[in-house]
């Protein structure tokens, strides 16, 4: 069943592009946008990353914190984050234990072929940790000014 808004969004612990572990239940008082996304260092991926970033300062004055979700490993988020300059925390999810908590691993079709991957699929959090937002396949180069004009 997918999250929907209002509700209570689902916990999760992760490691990010520096090893680090991190928790969600640390950013209660905080309002989160996570975004997940399907794969660093692609096209559709980077113009997401890279429009968050150019509106980090926006974002953070706002009082929201970012954070990105991809069944990447925490060495390539690395890699990503140092080619971008990517302000933010960057979550490996190799093994789609979030990405399956949210519901955005889903079945995907290309070229008649069926696979798993990820919905791109963003979530603002307010500060109690409630789903006050959901873009499902939201635009990717102007992702930051839709969730700006949301909440707004």
């Amino acid at each position: 069943m997918d999250l929907q808004e209002g509700q209570k969004a689902p916990m999760f612990t992760g490691i990010d592009q520096d090893g680090n572990n991190i928790f969600l239940k640390d950013f209660k008082g905080k309002k989160v946008v996570i975004f997940f996304y399907p794969k660093d260092d692609t096209p559709g991926c980077t113009a997401q990353a890279c429009n968050l970033r150019d509106n980090y300062g926006l974002l953070k004055r706002k009082g929201f914190e970012i954070i990105g979700i991809s069944p990447d490993d925490a060495s390539s988020h690395k890699k990503f984050e140092t080619k971008f300059d990517l302000p933010f925390t960057l979550i490996a999810d190799p093994k789609h234990l979030i990405l399956n908590k949210y519901g955005v691993w889903k079945q995907k079709k290309m070229f008649n072929n069926v696979y798993m991957g990820v919905q791109r699929t963003t979530f603002v959090l307010d500060e109690k940790g409630k789903i006050e937002k959901i873009f499902y396949k939201p635009k990717t180069a102007a992702h930051a000014e839709e969730i700006i004009a949301a909440i707004n």
